[in-house]
């Protein structure tokens, strides 16, 4: 593991986790393809790493948001008022709290199939076709009516919907952020809301997963050697993320994600070409 790789993994990790287009599948094609890895080898603590870089994005970018919920669920717990005791009045932050819980859940459902799951990253064939699955969906997505729900609005089927599909996407190829936009939309979310949903609901998900992550970290050392490398990596992978954020919000707002849904397409035929012939 070299600064450059760590670097360059870094910013696929990034711009990958939220730009609709894989990152668990870009990841899986530079390793399978070009031999830069990131678990494999002793580097599971850099793969670590990189999550926590991205999910550091996320709470810079809806720093906001987050603050909001923690507000308002202390006021769900002392009855609906506020630190100083006076009536809180709605609570959306709350129940948008409440909503990433539930959307949150369905994930228990993949902990007794991970196994198996973790050895597809090792299948280029498959990941291009998943790619190719998720060029499909952002194409479908952007011709579903635009939808008005938010966390004023949302379901608890809804969250559901969203979770499940989330589960889906922890298939490498299968965008994470594809799939549940996609979700959200086909259950009537604003555009611009189920982005946000998207975002935030991942936040327990890679804090779960790296908890998780963290026993295999310490049964496995650490090479604090490359310890440098690691944290300019998980650097780069912040940096790119925040960007990638601000990209997605943009877009979310002014227009669609057909330009993404035509390079999954892309990406995954040539990934399927290149590994038939490498």
């Amino acid at each position: 593991m070299t600064i450059l790789n760590a670097i360059i993994l870094g910013l696929v990790q990034g711009v990958a986790e939220f730009l609709p287009i894989s990152s668990s599948g870009h990841l899986a094609i530079l390793q399978d393809l070009f031999g830069m890895t990131t678990a494999e080898e002793g580097h599971l603590f850099f793969d670590v790493l990189l999550h926590l870089g991205t999910l550091v994005s996320i709470f810079v970018m809806y720093w906001g948001d987050i603050t909001g919920m923690v507000r308002e669920v202390f006021a769900v717990l002392r009855g609906g008022r506020t630190a100083d005791g006076k009536p809180a009045g709605n609570l959306p932050a709350a129940r948008l709290f409440f909503m990433i819980v539930i959307a949150t859940l369905p994930l228990v459902l993949v902990l007794p199939v991970n196994d198996y799951v973790e050895q597809l990253y090792y299948m280029p064939t498959f990941v291009g076709a998943m790619l190719l699955l998720t060029g499909a969906l952002l194409y479908v997505s952007d011709r579903m009516p635009r939808g008005r729900k938010n966390e004023r609005s949302m379901r608890v089927a809804d969250a559901l919907v969203i979770g499940l599909c989330q589960c889906v996407a922890t298939i490498p190829g299968i965008s994470r952020s594809g799939t549940t936009i996609t979700a959200g939309i086909a259950t009537g979310l604003d555009r611009t809301f189920a982005m946000k949903f998207s975002f935030l609901m991942s936040i327990p998900a890679v804090l779960g997963a790296n908890l998780l992550s963290f026993i295999d970290v310490f049964s496995e050392g650490i090479d604090f050697s490359l310890v440098p490398a690691y944290l300019l990596g998980m650097l780069a992978a912040m940096l790119s993320g925040i960007a990638a954020i601000w990209l997605m919000k943009f877009i979310a707002r002014k227009s669609k994600f057909g330009a993404f849904s035509y390079y999954c397409l892309g990406a995954g035929v040539l990934t399927i070409i290149l590994s038939l012939v490498f």
